[in-house]
């Protein structure tokens, strides 16, 4: 089939580059204003076609441009990466302050971990946009998914990911086992930076 996109995949571009262009802006008035960043990094990208694909196939919808722009949410993605706990929470509050977005739905993975160990908080906006939408809506609504990690919840969820697509494991339980572990143990650390950001500032 063509790009299951159809004609949107350049508007999919576009909002994702001003809604974090929005991140940035509100990221570099905090800095300015108080000599704190309020996250490492940011990064972000439009699922390709062929993944979008398999994920409609998975959740069984019709492999539709409809399907890919309003019933999967994650077209755009979104990572946001801070230093503390606290900066996921302050970016949190920040993005739900930008005119033009609501939250769709949000999954805290931080304060209840997945069983694997993973941990997150997960955002699922639905920003407006002056390109019309797939449904003819006028500002369009397009979906973005936003992940907000520590750096330690991101080191391990790349960790957990090389090691999820490795062909032939040996000793799968026993791996998965001890990524729980090390995933407790560093969330830990992230607590334990935390209060002695806390500490520092007082």
């Amino acid at each position: 089939m063509e790009n299951i996109y159809g004609d949107y995949e350049t508007t999919l571009h576009s909002v994702a580059a001003s809604l974090t262009a929005r991140i940035k802006a509100y990221a570099d008035a905090h800095l300015a204003a108080n000599g704190e960043k309020l996250y490492d990094h940011l990064s972000w990208r439009i699922k390709s076609p062929e993944s979008m694909e398999d994920k409609c196939r998975r959740e069984s919808y019709p492999l539709t441009t409809h399907s890919a722009l309003k019933r999967v949410h994650d077209a755009i993605g979104i990572r946001i990466v801070c230093l503390f706990i606290d900066d996921i929470h302050k970016n949190i509050e920040e993005i739900k302050k930008l005119p033009g977005i609501r939250v769709f739905r949000e999954k805290d993975y931080i304060s209840a971990a997945k069983p694997n160990g993973y941990r997150s908080y997960h955002l699922i906006l639905e920003a407006e946009d002056e390109a019309p939408d797939i449904e003819g809506n006028t500002p369009g609504l397009y979906f973005a998914e936003i992940q907000l990690r520590t750096i330690a919840m991101d080191t391990w969820a790349a960790l957990e990911h090389e090691l999820k697509y490795k062909k032939d494991i040996r000793h799968p339980e026993l791996i998965s086992e001890e990524l729980r572990r090390c995933a407790g143990e560093l969330a830990a650390c992230d607590v334990s930076l935390q209060t002695l950001r806390e500490l520092i500032r007082n």
